[in-house]
């Protein structure tokens, strides 16, 4: 008999709220990934001459260019990984130990990216407060260091509020952030050529002049490495390599991108390169070609796009307004690199502690929000201290800053050349460069990027002395950190008499729905499909749905029995069992694969079969999805389900399809 508190509607249904997907197109996820990587035009300049000198612009385009190459790793590992983050690329290839190093060193990278981005946006915004004040008769000079820590903070806390919220809002933010950055490009570079042709041009050197601060500890062989000469120009290229920071964001944001995915993120890693390659290296040839040496070097450093605009041809008005239009779309743009590393950061530290490596305490989702709001709290700390710390100096931002980027790349690339040999299942897409021989794959493209990367980030070790001694000692406290974490873990699951599942387990809320409506369930579109799903091992009928809805017109519902004793559901509605928690995550993936969104719930039956019917009929399904049974045949399955659904179908009430799909083929049945 079916559950008699059912007869009307469903009744204690729970949904899932932190797992309604949603997905984001190629231009919001580029929008993301610009806001870090094209966010360095407005600091790359200043930090790069500081260190080699007028050279920057031609060592800050070749970085550009490779970063091509960079992004095309982050590309395969995708293919391979829908969540192809360093620390499951690292942990598939070379083991748990070496992956917590690496996402130990990618997570320096991202608490210093907000930090230089936003103080970098304080230094802006000041310079042009400095500019204006005395023209508006207001005798009064902002200490620009000071100001720069105390806006840089106010920016990380706002948003910290947006993340807090939930990546949607923070991507609608990017793009429109980075929609009005494209109109200041645009009118940037276009008055820069008119500037040009006008007063005429001479190209930057192209020999680097090293700094003291430069050399780090090779400053007593300075007399013996030749500028131009290998060592010379790696030091050269490592101190310009800042310019491609952001890559791993790409990563972190896939999982949102929306099908299809692969191409999508193909058509996003092009976007961000072309954009980021015209903004960030013209901009550093223009302003060594137009600013005057003195004025650059000195007053401009810390806000060399500003000082840019002062000496473009035209009257003076002009390009104050024009000045005034840049240091907007950088507070907005270098602003919005802050949001881009908390995101990055918090789906870094994530996929780290679905797998164990963090307390099961600092994943707990926000109950309105569904985020994991106290790892979103712990990387703005850590970013708020920094700020405290730098006291505006945007060059020590910047050479501490540069561990990380150069590190987490270099694992990276090793662990996606170690999987070419370790794991040969198909690929979607490779890095280019491969010649096979005699049956066995020669990767040349990949090791040439691993050997570029490694021996830079060597080099590197040894010129950046900041970046050495801070990166290392952070690297090694959050590794401390992680594996502390793990082995309590371990710990608890053993007192638990618990078995720890090989992979992630996601943490999800659970929200108790009295009575089923479409309304609780954010369902909107016309068309719904709806999906039975029980064994988190066979959801081949969840994947092939999905593969077949269009996004725009269908709505996906995915529900899974909660069998009850009696008229009694047992245990707390609230709280997931372990097996549960193990069917959500699967459920997730699958959706995270394809790239659609879709309504997971659990409903409490005495009769799987009766809450299907129930269901459909509630949510005015067309369709409804089942696998193919182990314990019934199609046709005692299908019956089955007919007969429950003449137990809840009034005579006026809508026809439904059943489809029970396996893997090579699929019975279907229209139900009036």
């Amino acid at each position: 008999m079916p559950n008699q508190t059912s007869v009307k509607t469903a009744r204690n249904v729970i949904v899932v709220t932190t797992a309604m997907l949603s997905f984001i197109s190629f231009w919001r996820a580029s929008a993301i990934v610009l806001c870090d990587l094209a966010s360095t035009s407005y600091y790359i300049g200043g930090i790069a001459e500081h260190a080699i000198g007028k050279a920057a612009p031609w060592f800050i385009l070749g970085v550009m260019l490779f970063s091509y190459t960079v992004r095309a790793l982050y590309i395969e590992s995708c293919s391979m990984f829908v969540r192809g983050g360093v620390y499951k690329v690292v942990k598939e290839a070379m083991g748990g130990t070496l992956a917590k190093l690496s996402v130990s060193a990618l997570m320096f990278d991202y608490v210093l990216t907000g930090p230089i981005s936003a103080v970098s946006a304080g230094q802006y915004l000041v310079g042009l407060l400095n500019t204006i004040l005395p023209r508006a008769h207001v005798h009064w000079h902002l200490q620009p260091n000071l100001f720069a820590v105390l806006f840089a903070i106010g920016v990380t806390l706002y948003f910290w509020w947006q993340n807090i919220k939930g990546v949607e809002e923070s991507s609608d933010k990017a793009l429109k952030i980075m929609v009005i950055t494209t109109v200041m490009a645009a009118i940037m570079i276009a008055w820069s050529v008119y500037t040009l042709i006008k007063k005429g041009f001479t190209l930057p050197p192209f020999i680097p002049h090293f700094s003291s601060d430069a050399w780090g500890w090779l400053y007593g062989f300075r007399n013996s490495v030749r500028p131009l000469g290998f060592i010379g120009i790696v030091m050269a290229f490592g101190h310009t390599l800042l310019a491609m920071s952001g890559e791993e964001s790409l990563a972190q944001v896939y999982r949102e991108i929306e099908a299809p995915k692969l191409k999508n993120l193909e058509k996003t890693g092009f976007v961000i390169f072309l954009y980021s390659m015209l903004l960030t290296s013209l901009v550093s040839f223009f302003a060594v070609m137009i600013i005057p040496d003195a004025v650059r070097i000195g007053r401009y450093s810390d806000n060399l796009i500003s000082g840019l605009t002062m000496y473009l041809s035209g009257p003076l008005a002009a390009r104050l307004i024009f000045q005034g239009f840049v240091v907007i779309v950088g507070f907005l743009i270098l602003s919005g690199a802050v949001n881009t590393a908390i995101v990055g950061s918090n789906g870094v530290l994530n996929r780290v502690g679905e797998d164990g490596v963090l307390t099961d305490w600092l994943r707990v989702p926000h109950r309105k929000y569904g985020t994991t709001y106290r790892l979103i709290n712990l990387t703005v700390g850590l970013q708020i201290l920094t700020i405290v710390l730098c006291r505006g100096d945007i060059y020590l931002l910047g050479e501490a800053y540069a561990f990380g980027v150069i590190w987490s790349f270099v694992f990276k690339a090793l662990a996606v050349l170690v999987l070419r040999y370790r794991d040969k299942t198909h690929r979607e897409w490779k890095v280019p460069g491969n010649l096979t021989i005699a049956g066995i794959e020669l990767p040349f493209g990949l090791t040439f990027i691993f050997l570029v990367l490694f021996v830079t980030a060597c080099v590197n070790l040894l010129t950046k002395r900041v970046a050495t001694i801070s990166g290392a000692l952070f690297t090694l406290v959050f590794f401390i950190v992680f594996e502390i974490s793990e082995k309590i873990n371990i710990r608890k699951a053993n007192e638990r008499h618990l078995v720890r599942h090989d992979g992630h387990i996601d943490k999800v809320n659970l929200r108790r729905v009295d009575v089923l409506t479409a309304e609780d369930c954010s369902v909107t579109k016309q068309k719904r499909e709806l999906v039975a799903v029980r064994d988190p091992h066979n959801l081949i009928h969840l994947k092939k749905l999905l593969h077949e809805v269009d996004p725009e017109s269908t709505d996906v519902l995915v529900m899974c029995s909660k069998v009850a004793k009696g008229l009694q559901l047992e245990g707390n509605l609230t709280e997931s069992t372990p097996d549960e928690d193990l069917l959500f995550t699967q459920i997730i993936a699958v959706a995270e694969k394809v790239g659609r969104t879709v309504v997971p719930m659990l409903v409490p039956s005495n009769d799987p079969f009766y809450a299907m019917a129930r269901v459909a009929y509630d949510m005015r399904a067309q369709e409804l999805i089942v696998g193919k049974s182990e314990k019934y045949p199609p046709e005692i399955q299908m019956e089955k389900i007919a007969i429950a659904w003449g137990a809840v179908r009034p005579r006026d009430g809508h026809p439904l399809r059943i489809r029970i799909v396996w893997d090579t083929s699929e019975y279907k049945e229209d139900l009036l």
